[in-house]
């Protein structure tokens, strides 16, 4: 019998006994020690705010159709950050090159449940780098979120880059931004994670609340405005400061998880007259220009070297390890106390 974080409804959770499922050919088993909670796209489905709750995703024509959900309650085992031990694979395995075996702790995505049955293919390179702290597994696929929004600005060493949005990818954002050689300016509403980002790289910090963003970084950048901005917030009226903060001709890298009619985003104002360009960071892929040589399994590896490495504290970042027993006390945390509370882990 497993245990599988499940929202019953609309700021509803539960852990659920499950059945143990069968080990299938082409699959390894993994039992989880630690399951991280994403506070951005993960807490859609908890709030209800999530697309996919009201419309249909159709991939083949890459369109949201209406009239049907895509995912209804209860959802079971949402997450996307989870590190555990493999504890059987199917006996065809044995030997391939780069495959996991019994004993070794791995990465990947298996969502919030006591033990995954993964198939292999997923798993080849995902053994956790020597030396690593298990938890830090649970940081790989967020790390790829802030890194590929890296790649996305296409930083230039000696730039002026505002990130907007200081929670876990954005305070990782702000580390990879200045080890690609830009000077960053932190954006947020909290002042706790202003602190944090101070420690994380950022040059200066401003909080979002003051109604001066976009002219304090003129002010420091001579007028000229930031070279780009990443938002990573997925809030309308921070990617509408981040466009009134960067130069002319500058970039937005919109990297957040956007949430119904875009209230607060005004397209006619400085983005038309100062001929801004809005780009999307999304971890279904890597930017165009660069997927000859970079792939989504590439991001999440190298972040977990630049980890392993000491380039990135993620250890930093943990503010909450809970029992999984307790999971409906963490989204309540990350629900109604935000400025309480950072990456928030669930252990099995």
């Amino acid at each position: 019998m497993e245990r599988v974080v499940q929202f019953t409804g609309p700021r509803q959770v539960e852990v659920a006994p499950h059945e143990s499922a069968e080990l299938t050919a082409g699959h390894l088993r993994v039992r989880t020690r630690f399951s991280g909670i994403s506070a951005g796209t993960e807490l859609t489905a908890y709030r209800g705010t999530n697309p996919y709750l009201t419309r249909t995703w159709d991939a083949g024509s890459r369109l949201f159709r209406d009239g049907e959900a895509g995912i209804s309650y209860p959802v079971v085992g949402w997450g996307y950050s989870e590190v555990g031990e493999v504890t059987e694979f199917s006996p065809e395995l044995a030997g391939t090159p780069g495959m996991p075996v019994v004993g070794d702790l791995v990465w990947g995505i298996w969502g919030h449940r006591s033990e995954g049955i993964v198939p292999a293919e997923r798993m080849i390179g995902h053994t956790l780098p020597a030396g690593l702290e298990p938890l830090a597994g649970a940081f790989a696929r967020v790390g790829a979120i802030a890194y590929n929004a890296i790649l996305s600005a296409h930083i230039n060493l000696g730039e002026d880059v505002a990130v907007f949005g200081q929670g876990v990818i954005g305070l990782i954002a702000t580390r990879l931004a200045q080890l690609s050689g830009a000077r960053v300016t932190a954006v947020d509403a909290m002042d706790v994670r202003l602190e944090t980002a101070r420690k994380y790289g950022a040059h200066t910090t401003l909080n979002a609340r003051s109604g001066e963003v976009a002219d304090r970084i003129r002010e420091a950048t001579a007028g000229r405005g930031a070279d780009l901005a990443i938002e990573i917030s997925g809030a309308y009226p921070a990617l509408h400061e981040a466009v009134r903060s960067v130069a002319v001709g500058g970039r937005v890298v919109a990297s957040g998880f956007y949430q119904g009619d875009g209230i607060g985003l005004r397209l006619g104002d400085e983005f038309h007259h100062n001929r801004v360009e809005i780009v999307c960071s999304q971890i279904g892929g890597v930017p165009a220009p660069l997927s000859g040589r970079w792939t989504v399994e590439r991001l999440q590896q190298t972040f977990l070297r630049l980890v392993a490495e000491g380039q990135v504290d993620v250890a930093g970042l943990v503010s909450h390890v809970v029992p999984v027993a307790d999971a409906a006390d963490a989204y309540v945390l990350l629900d109604e106390r935000p400025a309480d509370a950072l990456q928030v882990v669930l252990e099995f």
